[in-house]
């Protein structure tokens, strides 16, 4: 009986079931546009509160980019509703002729200084993350940070790791034994993840503006010169165009244990870089427009497609919580917005994810080295790139295999840990969910990423037309139902506290920034 065989077997027998419930949470980008479909100019609207300090809506990289944080649940339909209720309010705060963009690849993009960079305030919390902020431009350009995705946040609960500290865990503290098993998660993961995008994929065609006076391999979409694609991308936003940098490019992580984690990330961080070094701290109007000179100005620059995460104390880095207090969390970040669905992401599609990730920490999960690490970032290119090519073949342990063959045989396993979920929620949903995706492996035109580009052509319509067509629906949607009086006065008193949150911080004595940096980075003298 093979090890994963063996853990669903002891999860299975009666008084086992109900530990595997999960907990998740949802991170959902989405972008501001203008009628004319442009990025939008405007400041965060004060009515959704401020961005600094609003725990459920606040602003990732432009002020035009809003990003909705649901609290963790193990209630798939508490997380939808909270979500859908965020957005609700979010959409009849808007102001006037904008929309949210649906699609996870930007709308028109005129200049790149004129992307606006979200503004936190005067703060010394709130000008880092604007400085941060002002980095990435430097570094890799605004306009690639006007993409938009969600960001799945993972967990089991204390259950779950008490009995298998005590079945596996040897002499290690359950904290250790914790970070060990969720490292074994992410190298799955890593090796896996490939299937994701192809299966939920949604971003094979891009706006001309996006790619403006930088190389690509980009085709024209028949006929219209202002759409760019590859016939068999998947998820062109999880490739060189997108959440990627040449420079990161020499920076090989080891997911094998915390430590080399840590160290590696942390090496990134203090180490100066040359090309960074040459841009200088300040611009040239003497405003600071990097926080360092490192490869990474912190950890969340490096573009991962998950990691492992702790819920961070006020001025503490992500690093520092990791090594603080070990692993809480798994934040998956490979998953594109789906222009088709309000939320961006359906009920069935979180299912499937709990059940890939059970599978990815219930399986055996060998240490890795350089060359699994590149081999996986080739069966990624390969698979944003050309995903529902019937010619493209993958690189897997036993060889090349084609997605079709490679996927069915995951989904042939993960029917195991399906089985497991639904028992502990007596439902028949996890399962149906991985059922739902053998289509999608036999013809690959049944995907997201074909699917848009079929309506597309059949409507004769360009990405960008596609695009807002299906944004101005779903504002309209939203601006005609109307928000529960309650929820909506719930949503206007969370915005108030955090505007006067932000003053009250404000207000607050603060040090020289420069100060406040130094101690901010002596963190990562600490770590690894």
């Amino acid at each position: 009986m093979s090890i994963l065989s063996q853990r669903v077997a002891l999860l299975s027998e009666q008084g086992n079931q109900k530990l595997t419930r999960t907990f998740k949470g949802i991170e959902k980008e989405s972008l501001r546009v203008d009628e004319g479909g442009c990025l939008s100019q405007k400041g965060h609207p004060e009515s959704l509160g401020s961005a600094l300090t609003h725990s459920s809506i606040t602003t990732d990289y432009s002020e035009a980019l809003l990003e909705f944080i649901t609290e963790p649940t193990e209630d798939t339909q508490q997380l939808l509703h909270e979500l859908e209720i965020t957005q609700h309010f979010t959409y009849q705060n808007l102001p006037a002729g904008e929309n949210l963009w649906v699609a996870s690849m930007p709308c028109m993009l005129t200049e790149d200084k004129d992307v606006p960079v979200a503004v936190f305030g005067t703060s010394n919390i709130g000008k880092m993350k604007t400085v941060y902020r002002l980095g990435l431009g430097e570094r890799y350009g605004r306009s690639m940070q006007t993409i938009a995705g969600i960001h799945y946040n993972f967990s089991l609960g204390d259950e779950f790791w008490d009995f298998w500290h005590k079945q596996e865990g040897g002499s290690e503290s359950l904290q250790d034994y914790k970070n060990r098993r969720h490292f074994d998660l992410i190298r799955n993961f890593r090796c896996n993840f490939w299937l994701l995008l192809y299966l939920f994929g949604a971003s094979p065609a891009v706006c001309r503006s996006f790619v403006k006076d930088r190389a690509h391999e980009l085709q024209v979409f028949g006929a219209d010169e202002h759409t760019l694609y590859l016939p068999y991308a998947t998820s062109l936003r999880m490739g060189g165009l997108g959440y990627q940098s040449s420079a990161q490019s020499s920076l090989v992580v080891s997911y094998n244990d915390m430590d080399s984690y840590l160290r590696t990330l942390c090496g990134a961080i203090t180490q100066p870089y040359q090309e960074y070094v040459d841009k200088g701290l300040f611009g040239s109007n003497g405003e600071q427009h990097q926080l360092n000179t490192s490869l990474l100005q912190i950890e969340n620059e490096f573009y991962s497609t998950i990691r492992p995460k702790r819920t961070a104390r006020s001025g503490e880095t992500a690093l520092g919580a990791l090594n603080n207090r070990g692993v809480e969390y798994i934040e998956v970040r490979c998953v594109d917005l789906n222009p088709y669905e309000p939320l961006g992401f359906n009920e069935e599609q979180l299912y499937f994810l709990d059940v890939f990730l059970l599978y990815c920490l219930l399986s055996p999960s060998p240490e890795t080295n350089d060359a699994t690490y590149l081999r996986e970032l080739e069966n990624q290119r390969l698979m944003v790139s050309r995903g529902r090519d019937p010619e493209m073949k993958l690189h897997s342990e036993i060889g090349e295999q084609s997605p079709k063959q490679w996927g069915e045989a995951l989904l042939g396993v993960m029917e195991l840990a399906a089985g497991l979920l639904d028992r502990s929620y007596e439902t028949t949903r996890y399962s149906d969910s991985v059922a739902a995706q053998r289509p999608k492996l036999a013809d690959p035109e049944l995907t997201p990423s074909a699917t848009i580009l079929a309506d597309m052509q059949r409507d004769d319509k360009s990405f960008f037309r596609f695009a807002m067509d299906l944004s101005q629906t779903q504002t309209q949607s939203y601006k005609k139902k109307p928000l529960v009086e309650e929820v909506s006065a719930r949503f206007q008193q969370q915005a108030q506290e955090s505007l006067d949150e932000k003053n009250r911080l404000e207000a607050e004595p603060q040090d020289p920034f420069s100060d406040f940096l130094t101690a901010y980075y002596n963190q990562y003298n600490c770590c690894g």
